[in-house]
């Protein structure tokens, strides 16, 4: 066993102050290489960090070497919870699974069967990713996931259809764009939904020390609009550049000569956009999302001036 120094563990390798440092350290949270790890080795890296927060010695050389493990526990273990996630809906997988659904989406966008089939996958997706990142420990009850499920398929399904009606007789280009209008319409519903628990009931405020100070709904709104935004976000670049790709394709020849590479050009294009929109996305905001104490409640505002009269600035775990 080695003796480390000390760091403090919960937070990330770098500093969150800026979006420079938040892009690298979403890259490694997401890095799409840590699907590969096997249990054993996930359930090493849970012993080590967890026995690392208990001051206990671990068999890890180096700070950096820790954090390797800290990232890897990070991506496969809810925060708050401590409970495994479910496979796809770990941010790892973000990569790979968005870079099939969009392609699929992208390729498939002009009849009905196929708009019903890959929104239908991408929100079934969505929503395993949303329950797998909530901010919170409280469970999401059976009929709220039902429930958010049925809606943001159906809000994504109907600005789809609708959408391809409306364009059809216009330029191809701005057809290929109904896919992402889909996609920023159902974030805009299934996030709020399969979150809903923490608008109703907030979300747990911390002070620099991991203390708790009050419940907050209004932090709440402020986390779920966040990833939103981010979800939206990481979207965009994919499901933007890649019509424009497509479109300059089709115009040069080239998808006339070769039809059947539009699908696979699409997929793998998306995938290489990915990489990087996945991580750049998520780094518009911190996970451990900051709020000042005046803007929230007024009877939070007092819990927490009553537990400390000098704190300005209080923190939650916003999700992903």
């Amino acid at each position: 066993m080695s003796s480390l120094p000390k760091v403090d563990i919960d937070q990330p390798l770098y500093d969150q102050s800026t979006y420079l440092n938040r892009a690298k350290h979403f890259l490694l949270l997401t890095n799409p290489l840590n699907l590969l790890a096997s249990n054993a080795e996930l359930e090493r890296a849970k012993r080590i960090i967890q026995d690392y927060r208990a001051g206990k010695a671990v068999d890890v050389k180096t700070v950096e070497e820790l954090y390797r493990y800290k990232y890897l526990y990070d991506s496969a273990f809810h925060p708050e919870t401590g409970e495994k996630s479910i496979i796809i809906g770990r941010m790892s997988a973000q990569v790979p699974m968005n870079t099939l659904i969009t392609g699929c989406m992208l390729s498939f966008y002009k009849t009905t069967p196929a708009v019903v089939f890959w929104q239908w996958v991408n929100q079934t997706f969505n929503a395993i990713v949303n329950y797998t990142n909530r901010s919170g420990a409280t469970p999401i009850p059976t009929q709220q996931l039902v429930t958010s499920y049925v809606l943001a398929t159906g809000g994504a399904l109907t600005t789809a259809l609708s959408l391809n009606r409306l364009v059809k007789n216009l330029h191809p280009l701005i057809g290929r764009f109904v896919p992402l209008a889909a996609v920023a319409a159902a974030n805009m519903i299934n996030v709020p939904m399969m979150r809903l628990q923490e608008l109703k009931n907030g979300v747990v405020l911390l002070d620099e020390n991991n203390n708790e100070m009050g419940v907050s709904k209004k932090a709440a709104i402020f986390g779920i609009s966040a990833v939103v935004a981010s979800r939206i976000a990481m979207a965009t670049p994919g499901m933007t550049l890649t019509p424009v790709l497509i479109n300059k394709l089709e115009a040069g020849g080239f998808l006339k000569r070769f039809p059947k590479a539009s699908a696979p050009i699409q997929t793998l294009f998306c995938g290489f956009v990915l990489i990087f929109a996945t991580p750049l996305g998520c780094a518009f905001f911190s996970q451990r999302a900051a709020v000042e104490v005046k803007s929230l409640e007024p009877e939070v505002q007092a819990a927490i001036k009553e537990k400390n009269p000098d704190i300005k600035t209080v923190w939650f775990n916003k999700g992903l």
